[in-house]
């Protein structure tokens, strides 16, 4: 009979999320002309609703420790940039590069972690950053005929990313709860881009309603079941799982769009990614020794 532990239940809540955020790169793209800056507000705001209701059900409240206000602060203005880029990135690239680009993310946290956190860097994270940061020239392609400028601003959606991920790190080794940094980065998103919303709003049609609805729905559905992956399991132990975005992301761009990314796009994803495993693997077996 086959048992569903803790470990299985992370594993199945990260695909998920994995699965929803790669939905929430095909609607944004999918929306076509609308200004990325527009499709990033809806994105955050309706995770802002639905993080709103689990802190209303959880009972905890809306409420953050004081001595975490400029890290949660910083952990907004950050991963408010990064979604920018991104979405930016996403409407000027193949869904998979705009993916695997973002994907950056954890080699700039270690980076910043340093910095913030005052994490040591051991050598196989060192060498971990070179390598992912080579996948991605091979997937840039500076210089050659693929090469866009959007290409640097979805790698600037990893650092942006890295940052806010290291400040999240900060504030809940503090003791922030999850919800908490989830809805006070939302809101705080959604009332910095109202004000452009009010005076630049682009009209859509009813089709583009409908998918930055559904970009919104599935970024929150994503953020909420990483959440609960994390829950259930350390990140040492299912965080590889994330990886699967590239697969979803690379599969649908594929049957909607057509998209099919060059010999050396598809390098820089088995390095990367081949990276991130190796990483995971090393991470695993240090955990084991503990």
């Amino acid at each position: 009979m086959f048992v569903v532990n803790n470990k299985t239940r992370g594993i199945m809540f990260i695909i998920l999320s994995a699965f929803s955020f790669a939905w929430m790169i095909v609607f944004v793209r999918l929306a076509g002309d609308v200004p990325f800056i527009q499709k990033a507000f809806f994105r955050n705001f309706f995770a802002a609703l639905l993080s709103c209701a689990v802190l209303i059900k959880s009972g905890i409240g809306f409420g953050w420790k004081k001595e975490n206000t400029a890290g949660l602060i910083m952990r907004a203005v950050f991963g408010l940039a990064g979604v920018l880029c991104n979405f930016y990135a996403i409407g000027r690239l193949m869904t998979a590069d705009a993916s695997i680009l973002n994907k950056l993310s954890p080699f700039f946290a270690i980076i910043f972690s340093y910095f913030i956190m005052k994490e040591k860097v051991k050598p196989y994270q060192a060498v971990s950053v070179i390598i992912a940061f080579i996948g991605a020239v091979f997937v840039i392609q500076p210089g050659g005929s693929a090469f866009s400028p959007a290409m640097l601003v979805g790698a600037a959606s990893g650092m942006g990313a890295g940052l806010a991920y290291a400040f999240v790190r900060k504030v809940t080794a503090n003791g922030e709860k999850g919800p908490t940094v989830v809805f006070f980065f939302s809101a705080f998103s959604t009332i910095v881009i109202a004000p452009y919303m009010i005076f630049n709003f682009h009209p859509m049609s009813a089709l583009q309603w409908l998918y930055l609805i559904g970009a919104g729905m599935a970024a929150a559905g994503g953020q909420f079941t990483i959440t609960a992956a994390y829950s259930y399991a350390p990140a040492r132990e299912i965080s590889v799982f994330d990886y699967t975005q590239i697969v979803f992301t690379a599969l649908l761009g594929f049957l909607i769009f057509g998209d099919i990314p060059n010999v050396y796009s598809f390098i820089g994803y088995f390095i990367i990614v081949g990276v991130s495993v190796a990483m995971f693997i090393i991470n695993r077996v240090q955990a084991d020794k503990q």
